[in-house]
């Protein structure tokens, strides 16, 4: 989105047609713009070493990983020097901009079931701390998604086995506190593992938040940060979701062999967190650009979880409540909230065709079940990453008239959401919400105007 892109009357907003989504989609844009590497990261970069003792060296992981590298790469003085290893998902690196110079290997893998790239670039990155000084600064960039492209299986785990635990991960519901319990349990390089591997040299690390409550510890696994978390609770996750795991993980785990870095731990001395964006601060810019057009905005919160399904239900249980004149929020308005919401998948007669979708679609479909074609009320709902899951879409949005839409094509609600099929179900309405890769990842954003 071009910054300077005026939003959309408020006058034309109670019309219905297209103006009402096409406001959403720039409120949106607005979110993402405000968590874009480029424009937050100056203000936290520390001071480079002196040249003649030590040298900088850049290591990260996440969807935001090639644009945040671009971003140090432009604001680093020229002549300081400057290396390192970045890996992003496939197709998340953003153009390079004229005229800068690549001082950052940028490497892609697949997310969010983990690859034999990832794994790759997961060996360079550890290899790549090996001769560290004290005089040495590692740089170290970190957003959502590193879990799955930084992975470096424990002692006796095969990639294989790490891909199908992500898998079961991704299907049984579980929020991403809990997966990343788990995922740091099983690694050698998350749970604060990358950055004892970095000692003695300092370690600055710059992320951007994707989880509810922006504990570092949980963003990308907390690769450089400490764990409070223990084998125990990995294993108790384990049974909660009815995980299967070889005998020897689970020994592992019970024994305590993969614990990870406890907060006090002296590889974590004299090493600095620094947030560089967050799902509040761009809720925050949706909100001031709403009431820049005379709208009532609300934000809900930036930490809502749960099932996708029932938190639509939730928010349409609002906007109705809204639509109406009641409850706390004025119409006309727009009601905002973000957070990571979770999917658990069904499981399926044998020849059912596979569902598609994710987290934005399945709440765009409970929503829309809920809302029953309420008049006065559009929502959109995507992940400010640009991908829903691991379809081509960031997410859908909800009109008045979606399920007569939907009606006249033979599609019934209820059977996309036993099926997961969101994508299924928004695709042939057009009303998919497609933008491409953001390169940034604040997690997901949802928006309903009330009229």
């Amino acid at each position: 989105m071009n910054a300077t892109t005026p939003l959309t009357p408020a006058s034309a907003l109670p019309d219905v047609g297209l103006e009402p989504l096409i406001f959403l989609r720039q409120l949106y844009d607005v979110a993402v713009l405000r968590a874009l590497p480029l424009h937050n990261t100056a203000a936290h970069l520390p001071t480079p070493p002196d040249p003649a003792k030590g040298r900088t060296l850049v290591l990260g992981a996440g969807k935001a990983g090639g644009a945040m590298a671009q971003a140090v790469e432009a604001l680093w003085p020229q002549n300081a020097p400057l290396s390192g290893l970045v890996v992003t998902r496939y197709g998340h690196t953003p153009p390079r901009p004229a005229g800068l110079p690549e001082r950052i290997e940028v490497v892609e893998a697949s997310h969010p079931v983990p690859d034999a790239a990832g794994l790759q670039a997961a060996e360079r990155i550890l290899a790549l701390t090996q001769g560290l000084t004290a005089d040495d600064l590692v740089l170290c960039l970190i957003s959502g998604g590193g879990s799955a492209l930084l992975t470096l299986p424990a002692e006796g785990i095969s990639l294989q086995v790490k891909q199908d635990i992500n898998r079961q991960l991704l299907a049984c519901g579980a929020n991403i506190a809990e997966m990343n319990c788990l995922r740091k349990h099983l690694s050698r390089i998350k749970g604060g593992r990358l950055a004892a591997a970095c000692a003695p040299a300092r370690v600055v690390t710059l992320t951007i938040s994707d989880v509810p409550g922006d504990d570092p510890s949980i963003i990308a696994s907390g690769p450089t940060v400490a764990d409070a978390t223990s084998c125990a609770d990995a294993l108790a996750i384990l049974q909660r979701y009815a995980i299967a795991v070889p005998l020897d993980v689970e020994q592992a785990l019970r024994s305590g062999a993969w614990e990870t870095p406890k907060p006090g731990s002296p590889v974590f001395a004299g090493h600095t967190v620094r947030m560089i964006a967050t799902p509040q601060q761009s809720l925050e810019a949706a909100a001031a650009a709403a009431r820049a057009q005379g709208l009532n905005a609300y934000i809900l919160s930036d930490e809502i979880e749960g099932e996708s399904r029932e938190v639509g239900k939730v928010h349409a249980a609002l906007a109705r409540a809204a639509a109406k004149g009641q409850g706390p929020f004025q119409k006309p308005c727009v009601i905002l909230s973000g957070g990571e919401t979770t999917v658990t998948i069904k499981p399926q007669p044998a020849g059912t065709p596979k569902g598609r979708g994710g987290r934005a679609g399945e709440f765009c479909l409970g929503l829309a079940q809920a809302l029953q074609g309420q008049p006065g009320v559009w929502a959109l709902a995507a992940d400010t990453d640009g991908i829903d899951g691991i379809e081509d879409n960031a997410g859908a949005q909800v009109s008045p008239d979606t399920l007569a839409r939907a009606q006249v094509l033979d599609m019934k609600v209820d059977t996309h959401l036993q099926r997961n099929d969101a994508y299924g179900f928004f695709a042939p309405l057009g009303d998919l919400v497609i933008t491409g890769p953001t390169h940034t990842n604040v997690n997901d954003f949802r928006a309903m105007l009330v009229v």
